[in-house]
């Protein structure tokens, strides 16, 4: 699994609509990278980003890279809704109706349909996906399902995604899971994850998949504003506030928000790899070319603790030697 991993909700259309080729050019632009660990999911535009994905790395070697997706929603037909926009925030037809489902059956009838979008033989790591509001069916029903699955191979990896690193922590505490996905909750905005997740996680040998790490876009640009997003929704102003003056100590620095907030985001030992999203081509390689240069120096870290941007307590990535 590479270090850096290409999130694929936009393959999707998630925010925005676009064609194959786009799709197609922006999976080509992470492989050129380096990039070898994509995530998608069937959420993810109702199946299209899962039909993108393995229509843009059927001609790459399958030893050669890593893909997961998850499971709890599942894609039931609706014939009615292919005149309206999915509702979820994709530009997709409403032509299926997500159903939550954590059941055992529900998990086999989601990975049958995933493989079959994505047209592979068998799914490297396989995420429960969001299972904040049926905890208890994905403890007792989803995860045994998935255990069996990767005792017998047919599945590699199991884990669970969510923004609520509360979850994360029970399943991590009740299970004996390889991954999980965190969303949002370890950036360089916030590190809720820092107190008991992530150190359970290292106890325990459960990687992390450190997932929306811009938080929905807001670390994204080098001078945030108000309206960008933050968790999908516009960021609060105070949140704004905020992350201006973490951007201000960046430029201070000679660095940018986006460089900093990629090189925080891997710095923590538990971190397996950054997981990104991206638009277009642009957007592949200029994440992948910050994540892979010199992170800030000690005194930019040094100055965001003084100034009660960062936890003291938070990992940050250290200069190579000889770098100023």
């Amino acid at each position: 699994m590479s270090p850096q991993g290409l999130g694929c909700a936009q393959l999707g259309n998630l925010y925005t609509a676009l064609k194959d080729a786009e799709a197609g050019d922006t999976v080509a632009a992470a492989w050129e990278s380096g990039i070898r660990y994509f995530d998608t999911a069937p959420h993810y535009g109702l199946g299209l980003s899962e039909r993108r994905l393995g229509d843009a790395l059927r001609s790459l070697p399958r030893p050669s890279y890593t893909v997961s997706t998850k499971v709890g929603r599942l894609l039931v037909p609706d014939p009615a809704g292919a005149t309206r926009r999915d509702p979820a925030g994709f530009h997709v037809p409403a032509d299926h109706r997500r159903v939550w489902d954590f059941s055992a059956d529900g998990v086999h009838r989601s990975l049958e349909a995933s493989l079959d979008r994505l047209g592979l033989d068998r799914i490297d790591v396989v995420l429960i996906h969001d299972p904040e509001d049926h905890q208890v069916q994905a403890l007792e029903q989803a995860y045994p399902a998935l255990h069996d699955l990767r005792a017998q191979d047919v599945v590699g990896a199991i884990g669970v995604g969510s923004m609520q690193w509360q979850v994360l922590h029970r399943f991590v505490a009740e299970t004996e899971l390889d991954a999980v996905m965190v969303a949002g909750r370890y950036t360089l905005l916030e590190q809720p994850a820092l107190d008991t997740l992530l150190p359970r996680c290292a106890q325990r040998g459960v990687s992390v998949l450190n997932a929306g790490v811009f938080n929905s876009g807001l670390l994204a640009v080098d001078r945030p504003h108000t309206g960008l997003p933050y968790d999908y929704h516009d960021a609060p102003p105070p949140m704004v506030d905020r992350v201006r003056a973490i951007a201000a100590v960046c430029a201070r620095h000679g660095t940018s928000l986006p460089a900093a907030a990629l090189a925080f985001a891997g710095a923590h030992p538990a971190v397996a790899a950054v997981v990104v999203g991206a638009h277009d081509p642009g957007q592949v390689r200029r994440n992948a070319a910050l994540q892979a240069a010199a992170p800030p120096p000690a005194d930019f870290w040094s100055e965001l603790v003084a100034e009660g941007l960062l936890r003291p307590d938070a990992p940050v990535p250290t200069s190579p030697v000889g770098t100023p």
